[in-house]
């Protein structure tokens, strides 16, 4: 099945054609990165079992994903700490009575 408009993927020795709204040059990323996952699953656990292995692939790609984004949004978090610290003080400055009266 080649359907026109479709980007065709390997993913685990299959492939599939994908039809989607994105670039399909990122459909492709996105396969070869499942691709790995799957393969570095089946190496490790050494299970031929190719739905245990597309299960745990999946489990560690969403881990990343949750991973990465909790990193990606601690480290924003400090950044803008310290930019609302350094606000507080400035406002604090600004709004403070003045000592002379």
């Amino acid at each position: 099945m080649n359907d026109a408009g479709s980007t065709p993927v390997t993913i685990f020795g299959r492939t599939y054609h994908l039809r989607g709204h994105g670039d399909p040059e990122y459909l492709s990323l996105l396969a070869t990165r499942v691709d790995e996952k799957m393969r570095e699953v089946a190496r490790t656990t050494g299970t031929a079992d190719t739905l245990k292995v597309a299960i745990l692939a999946a489990l560690n790609l969403a881990d990343d994903g949750i991973q990465g984004r909790e990193v990606k949004v601690g480290r924003i978090s400090a950044e803008e700490l310290t930019r609302i610290g350094e606000m507080t003080a400035r406002l604090d400055e600004i709004l403070a009575p003045d000592a002379t009266g």
